[in-house]
């Protein structure tokens, strides 16, 4: 019985310092992966979003603000139950500009 002790006392400790190497190893090579990161956040990344962003603005600029044409559709803008709030015709975000109510859009 004390040898299957000291057998098993050995095979833990082994297994101990191989995790705590491998652990040190890790927590070694962490500060090239940093470095790493860093310049891909910096040369790839923040880039990427400067050019999207570049292009929704000169998407942006082409895009027509017209109210676009009502077509009294008998399947959209049906009110089976009044909205809870205002005069219960418009949803929550309603935008006048855009979001035509049952029987047409609003006039300004």
């Amino acid at each position: 019985m004390a040898a299957l002790g000291r057998i098993s006392q050995t095979l833990l400790r082994s297994s101990l310092t191989q995790t705590r190497r491998q652990m040190s190893a890790a927590a070694a090579g962490h500060g090239e992966q940093a470095k790493t990161w860093k310049i891909l956040t910096f040369v790839v990344a923040l880039p990427g979003v400067a050019v999207c962003m570049l292009n929704m603005y000169l998407k942006e600029q082409n895009h027509s603000h017209e109210q676009p044409e009502f077509v009294p559709y008998s399947h959209l803008r049906i009110r089976s139950k009044r909205f809870p709030w205002g005069d219960g015709n418009k949803s929550l975000f309603h935008n006048p500009h855009v979001n035509a109510l049952p029987d047409g859009y609003e006039e300004h």
